[in-house]
């Protein structure tokens, strides 16, 4: 190569170390540029305006120059070889004076030997036309080469370091500009936790919740304070901050709680206790600040925490790998949140628990959870005022008679009444009725109280008929202790997971308190099944099992928990240790001696024995009785009250 290509060759690349020295600070100013971590305003003056052009106008001054650059750079770098012939390539190969080739798809490029040794080496350039036996050629002639795939200096630059570069500063200037910006959809925020119920969704009111009618007074107070709050105000009093639903799962505290809304017609936060945990700790905390703010700018509004437990457990005890941490900054934000607002904005929390027990006692304190209002189970007005409720949309039968359905449903809740409405309509789907039937309304219960049918579960007749006594001695016993409720009917049809028949009682009215009798009439009519086959067959077989853990249950409490023992007072023995951490019942405490446990068991027993006494009286008074009602349903596998009278006698 000459002298003055050289010269020219280092001018160029002083030009060239000049432009990237501009380009690296007009790189850095973009940088800084799109990483600015300032949330987004507003550009009402001319000077902000101008500055955001001149900065605009920058980077794409840069964008231009550093495309002519890199196109310039590619085209010095083919210029710097001499380019000679492909013939003459070949030639000066065979006679040995390439000293070294490198060979791309587009050229091949190399060093010729100089025929001085003193003289420099020439760069050359040549465009091959490839043919089969060029590699084994230069072989031949101890070429040194390399071969390499399509090297565009251009193309490698660009895609394998300038696109991921710039996708890496615009995912972090988004993050960035997201984190610093705020509002309700930012980074690490509740986002769409929240959610709020418009005025356009079908609201829910009062009409739309069945029962509860103590719950709904109460609730109906806190309408009345969202709607005018001057009313409480002027008489010196102020709104109740917040108010804890408490009662047993789907008995409807979240139906009230969206009927409060719809009642007062106020935006309406909802959001699950467990949503506010997250994998970060104080990410569940953000979040509880973001509620309030969202709920300060919407007010008057509702704010709803469903299973408020899940956030608001008791707060000590041993805590394992700092597992509890993220929940107590989140329940210590929740408390200073419900502490620090102004009632006067018309802001009222509530909050649902079917486990009020293990909730901390801060939460619980005057100035919090003010009301505490009890969604206890619906009693029979109430279960008949659900039915009507849920049988709204239901082709009826005219014969069906809720009432029934209602007292055949002791201890069931709202959503158990639900669910019994919509599986009779199933049921009467499945056989082709134009009407839901009383009989679909039976299947429905049955389904619901005892499980599905087992088909597929057939029994030998010795398993039959022995079935079929242990159901008839239930139900003979039953009919005839002093307090036994009326059987509604017996069945030998498998079941659930394992109950091969079962004989359901119909309770005349609604109770709260059993006496002495009632429970040990009970455990007779337990026992009555195997007193059956104790008397009929002469042995007994496990499917008392279930009787029996019911009986040793009833006697134990009886004794220990209810003071219905002469010999043993009117005293409690033993109480539930409940282990914090899990909170699980661990184990019984025993507060009694070894002795007193001995006599514990022996009242027990006792009780035990009296209702086993009793039982076996019954069948074996009522012999002939057991005897047809357990052969009839045999042959029948379901037997009604009606017809189980027409065969004992009333």
């Amino acid at each position: 190569m000459n002298e003055p290509k050289h010269r020219i060759i280092k001018t160029v690349l002083t030009l060239l170390n000049n432009i990237f020295t501009y380009l690296k600070d007009l790189l850095m100013s973009g940088l800084s540029y799109f990483s600015k971590q300032e949330p987004k305003r507003e550009l009402n003056k001319p000077s902000d305006q101008q500055n955001t052009g001149a900065k605009q106008k920058k980077i794409i001054l840069f964008a231009v120059l550093l495309i002519l650059m890199l196109t310039f750079i590619n085209n010095i770098q083919e210029a710097q070889h001499d380019e000679i012939s492909y013939s003459r390539f070949i030639k000066l190969a065979k006679e040995g004076k390439i000293d070294k080739a490198v060979v791309t798809e587009r050229f091949i490029t190399g060093v010729i030997k100089p025929d001085d040794p003193s003289q420099p080496a020439t760069s050359f350039m040549t465009i091959p036309l490839w043919q089969n036996d060029l590699a084994q050629m230069l072989e031949q002639n101890k070429i040194d080469f390399v071969v390499r795939s399509s090297d565009n200096w251009l193309t490698n630059l660009f895609f394998n370091f300038i696109i991921p570069m710039l996708i890496l500063v615009f995912i972090w200037s988004w993050v960035m500009r997201r984190t610093a910006a705020g509002g309700p959809q930012s980074f690490l925020n509740l986002g769409d936790k929240i959610h709020i119920h418009q005025d356009t969704q079908a609201k829910i009111t009062f009409n739309d919740v069945a029962g509860a009618d103590s719950a709904k007074q109460e609730l109906k107070e806190s309408i009345d304070f969202l709607r005018s709050p001057d009313k409480i105000q002027r008489l010196g009093g102020r709104m109740p901050k917040g108010v804890l639903l408490v009662g047993p799962p789907g008995t409807g505290k979240t139906l009230l709680a969206r009927a409060v809304s719809g009642e007062a017609e106020v935006p309406f936060f909802n959001i699950g206790g467990s949503e506010f945990i997250e994998l970060f700790v104080g990410v569940g905390a953000a979040r509880v600040r973001e509620l309030f703010i969202q709920a300060r700018n919407k007010a008057p509004c509702i704010i709803f925490i469903d299973e408020l437990d899940a956030i608001g457990r008791s707060r000590g005890g041993p805590v394992m790998m700092g597992g509890h941490d993220e929940r107590e900054q989140t329940l210590n934000q929740l408390l200073t949140e419900m502490d620090g607002f102004d009632t006067s904005v018309g802001v009222v929390v509530m909050a649902a628990s079917n486990r009020p027990e293990v909730l901390d006692k801060a939460l619980l304190r005057s100035g919090r959870f003010d009301r505490q209002i009890v969604v206890d189970k619906p009693d029979l007005r109430d279960r008949i005022e659900i039915l009507k409720l849920h049988t709204k949309g239901l082709t009826l039968a005219p014969d069906i008679d809720l009432t029934v359905i209602a007292k055949r449903t002791p201890g069931l809740v709202g959503a158990d009444l639900a669910n019994i409405a919509n599986e009779a309509a199933i049921m009467a789907t499945r056989v082709g009725h134009d009407k839901v039937e009383k009989e679909d309304f039976e299947a429905a219960i049955d389904r619901i109280l005892a499980g599905p049918e087992k088909k597929n579960r057939v029994l030998t007749p010795n398993e039959k008929r022995r079935v079929a006594f242990h159901e008839a001695g239930h139900a003979m016993v039953a009919e005839h202790v002093p307090t036994g409720q009326p059987v509604h009917k017996i069945s030998i049809i498998s079941r659930g997971v394992a109950a091969l028949g079962f004989t359901l009682q119909l309770p005349t009215e609604e109770k709260f308190l059993s006496t002495e009798d009632e429970l040990k009439d009970q455990m007779a009519i337990l026992l009555g099944g195997r007193m059956a086959e104790s008397v009929v067959f002469g042995n007994i077989s496990t499917g008392a099992q279930n009787d029996l853990e019911k009986v040793s249950e009833i006697a134990r409490s009886m004794v220990c928990s209810l003071g219905m023992s002469k010999k043993m007072g009117a005293l409690t023995y033993g109480k539930r240790q409940r282990l914090q951490f899990l909170e699980t019942d661990l184990s019984e405490y025993r507060n009694y001696s070894d002795e007193t446990a001995r006599a514990i068991d022996t009242e027990v027993m006792a009780l035990v024995e009296e209702a086993e006494t009793c039982a076996r009286g019954v069948i074996t008074a009522h012999r002939e009785g057991l005897e047809k009602l357990a052969n009839f349903l045999q042959e029948k596998e379901v037997i009604s009250r009606e017809e189980m009278l027409e065969l004992i006698g009333s």
